[in-house]
């Protein structure tokens, strides 16, 4: 073993066809690649049938524009997405009664607190549309009877307009109406939430279910007493909490988002009711 070392340790740079050793060099500065160098596309742009070089990759400007494009379309597929509205119905049980409560109690003033973490569009789907179907079922039971009360011998038939009548007339109101005053109070520099007045204007209609089981007594004096009551809970429990909301001495807004809920009982009463 020792005569192998000592063998291996003999110089042999001097022997022919002895490879001599290669030496690693730190790289200096002008080997490094130039700051400017451009990046190539393989395989090169020709332009047409031409080849004409390569082409280089586009700069910051370019691919900013093009993510801004992106982004853009994105934003209107999700407007226009299913997806992303069911956070406003995540919901359960025990938050939706609170807020019809809430709805029941309107000189509290504090609903926008309560659905301030979580605003929902629960109120605005499904509240408005069982007030269609009561509203026009309980509308053609309260003719029926007013029928019955009067002259027993005058034929009855059921009268399907007041469904398109209610879809139309609840829909709309529990639509446009809170979007009108959404951009009332942006144009007048206001703090607005549209989602949120959505909430509002849409649980705000719950009372109107109650009072319709009552609208169906044949009693005149009565029906006005009670919708006229119905609309005035209504209209302060919007007036009230939108005043709290809004935050600035907007009279005008507040009278007249009572007005309206006092005109939609009105017009319940007037033709569904008659």
């Amino acid at each position: 073993m020792a005569t192998d070392d000592s063998l291996s340790n003999l110089p042999t740079s001097h022997l022919l066809g002895s490879v001599p050793a290669v030496v690693t060099e730190e790289k200096g500065p002008s080997s490094q690649e130039a700051p400017g160098a451009n990046l190539q596309i393989f395989p090169p742009n020709n332009g047409g049938n031409n080849w004409r070089g390569y082409q280089t990759l586009g700069g910051p400007g370019e691919g900013d524009g093009q993510q801004a494009t992106n982004q853009s379309a994105n934003n209107w597929k999700g407007f226009f997405s299913i997806s992303s509205y069911t956070q406003y119905f995540n919901v359960d049980t025990d938050i939706v009664l609170n807020r019809i409560l809430s709805s029941l109690y309107p000189i509290s003033g504090d609903f926008f607190s309560k659905i301030d973490a979580n605003p929902d569009l629960y109120g605005l789907i499904w509240i408005s549309t069982t007030l269609i179907f009561v509203i026009a079922s309980l509308g053609n039971c309260a003719t029926y009877l007013m029928h019955r009360s009067n002259d027993s011998t005058i034929s009855w038939t059921f009268d399907v307009s007041y469904v398109n009548v209610a879809t139309c007339a609840i829909y709309g109101y529990a639509l446009l109406v809170p979007l009108g005053f959404y951009f009332l109070l942006q144009y007048m520099g206001a703090n607005a939430s549209l989602i949120r007045f959505w909430c509002l204007w849409g649980y705000s209609l719950f009372i109107f279910i109650l009072s319709s089981f009552l609208l169906i007594i044949p009693f005149e004096f009565l029906r006005w007493t009670v919708i006229l009551a119905s609309g005035a809970a209504s209209a302060v429990f919007v007036a009230l909490n939108l005043k709290s909301y809004i935050q600035n001495d907007l009279t005008l807004v507040l009278v007249a988002a009572f007005v309206l809920q006092i005109g939609l009982a009105i017009f319940i009463k007037m033709w569904f009711f008659p």
